[in-house]
């Protein structure tokens, strides 16, 4: 199992992905106003993979075998390529807030895989702090003080739970990558082999793109996408998994709903609650717990480890 040299440095990373992929959401829904899902995508996935050629260009491009260039492709097909399709398509059929809940499982369905891939091992604290987390996203999501529907197609129930389970098998795969692929180069592969896999959709959706309608604040918006929500997050997630467990990183996700719903507040002028000020303590305080490990000398008695 990888270990970290500099525990601080890859909690840092960590919390800079959540911090950019918690306010990617605010500025997709101003780059949205002038730019298509697939274009929105395929634009940020095409610019950060130029950055990773140019960078791969000056450095030396990897030298990775068959086995290796398969797994990337792998990576990419599930994040970013199922995972956006899932989530893009399942938000057709079912409510924003369904979405969020269901989001919210992630990190059970990585604990799961972790224990029979990658025989990681959890204490019962970590455990516990996985299930609070939920608790926190779901007063975060119904603690609006608005109405809430939870209604919506099956279909669509089923699309999320796709993006969950492409999420979940995409940090497995990091994981495991991780120790023999330096991070750098698992982001700029991914990247890369996202912008292609996206390339088909891109086209279907250009009939629909209407250039004389960008403004400069999606333009500013998509900038900030690509730099911090693509290259910025990927680059300190990757790096975060290859130096702590799968199931540690994953409950991390559950802050980006913290992160989205402040950044809305502060950004779009939208409200926080009593409620949701709670539900934000109370996942902070989950992530803690989920992360929590015995001081040098003291060996857990409980743990969670696949036969």
């Amino acid at each position: 199992m990888i270990k970290s040299e500099n525990p601080l440095f890859t909690y840092i990373a960590l919390m800079l992905a959540v911090l950019f992929w918690g306010l990617s959401f605010v500025a997709t829904k101003i780059a949205l106003q002038s730019f298509t899902p697939f274009c929105l995508i395929f634009i940020r996935f095409f610019t950060a993979s130029l950055f990773f050629i140019v960078l791969f260009w000056r450095t030396g491009f990897p030298t990775l075998s068959k086995n290796d260039l398969k797994s990337l492709l792998l990576l990419a097909v599930m994040q970013p390529g199922l995972y956006f399709t899932f989530e893009t398509f399942g938000l057709q059929y079912t409510s924003a807030t369904k979405t969020s809940l269901i989001i919210a499982t992630i990190p059970v369905v990585v604990l799961s895989l972790s224990a029979l891939l990658l025989k990681e091992r959890i204490r019962a604290i970590n455990f516990l702090g996985i299930m609070l987390s939920l608790v926190g996203v779901s007063l975060l999501v119904f603690g609006s003080g608005e109405k809430e529907e939870l209604g919506g197609m099956f279909i669509g129930d089923l699309l999320i739970f796709g993006a969950v389970l492409s999420a979940s098998v995409y940090m497995i795969l990091t994981r495991r990558l991780g120790a023999s692929i330096p991070s750098r180069q698992i982001t700029g592969m991914q990247i890369i082999f996202g912008a292609i896999i996206f390339f088909p959709a891109f086209v279907y959706d250009l009939p629909k793109f209407n250039p004389q309608g960008i403004t400069s604040e999606a333009v500013l918006a998509v900038v900030g996408l690509t730099l911090f929500a693509t290259i910025g997050a990927f680059l300190c997630y990757n790096y975060a998994l290859t130096k702590i467990s799968a199931a540690k990183a994953s409950v991390c996700i559950n802050v980006i709903p913290l992160v989205t719903a402040f950044g809305a507040w502060a950004l779009l002028g939208e409200s926080l609650t009593m409620t949701q000020l709670s539900g934000a303590g109370i996942v902070i305080f989950a992530v803690f717990l989920a992360n929590h490990t015995h001081a040098p000398g003291i060996k857990s008695r409980k743990n969670f480890k696949s036969a």
